[in-house]
């Protein structure tokens, strides 16, 4: 059984927020439904000048809270982990936004045509566009089942990983199958001492972080 998972190495991060302008751009999010946040955390004591950036977006938890809340089935869990919505079921309704514990969902209030903004467009609104629907990452889910239907195996190729785990210029992104334990986010939950953000809620993230042990 295939279980995806990212593992986020932070003490490799450098705040770059290339991961977080990539998803913008090749989802053709306005910046008003933001899918990734990267928080600026400073020094933590007056001895430590090394900053700590910490990259947060949807956890595809194994027990997520968003999804019994979502009144019109929007909110799916598929068979690999990953959380996704459907589009043409969202009505916006924000149940989803305010059950999230990590505040990973936003609302979008307006997509942007971006290819047409580059021709010189007005951002105009596509015809299957709609407004008020939910966005959230969902792990690339449409390049992680292109790479698959070819027989590359996500996690090991770049035309079937994120795109945000495809693009971080610190390499400090991976992807994989956590059931794999040959995969490498398998040996990296292995072999570090990892954490899950707010883990006590029971949600059961499938997002693991390593962090320096000076900043534990």
């Amino acid at each position: 059984m295939t279980r995806w998972a990212m593992v986020i190495d932070l003490r490799k991060c450098i705040g770059c927020e290339t991961c977080k302008h990539v998803c913008n751009e090749m989802h053709e999010t306005p910046h008003v439904g933001v899918r990734r946040r990267i928080i600026n955390l400073r020094p933590l004591s007056k001895s430590d000048s090394k900053r700590l950036f910490f990259p947060i977006h949807c956890m595809h938890c194994e027990k997520p809270s968003c999804l019994d809340v979502c009144p019109t089935g929007a909110t799916k869990k598929l068979p690999d982990g990953t959380v996704v919505v459907d589009s043409d079921r969202c009505m916006g309704c924000g149940s989803c936004i305010l059950a999230c514990p990590y505040e990973a969902r936003s609302l979008l209030n307006q997509r942007v045509d971006f290819a047409s903004a580059k021709k010189g467009g007005n951002n105009s609104h596509r015809k299957d566009d709609r407004i008020g629907t939910c966005t959230k990452c969902d792990f690339c889910h449409s390049i992680i089942e292109r790479g698959s239907s070819k027989d590359v195996r996500p996690g090991t190729e770049t035309d079937a990983i994120p795109l945000c785990v495809r693009y971080c210029i610190a390499e400090a992104l991976y992807f994989g199958d956590l059931d794999d334990p040959s995969s490498e986010v398998s040996q990296l939950v292995r072999q570090n001492d990892t954490f899950r953000v707010r883990e006590a809620l029971g949600t059961q993230p499938s997002v693991y972080y390593i962090m320096d042990d000076r900043h534990e």
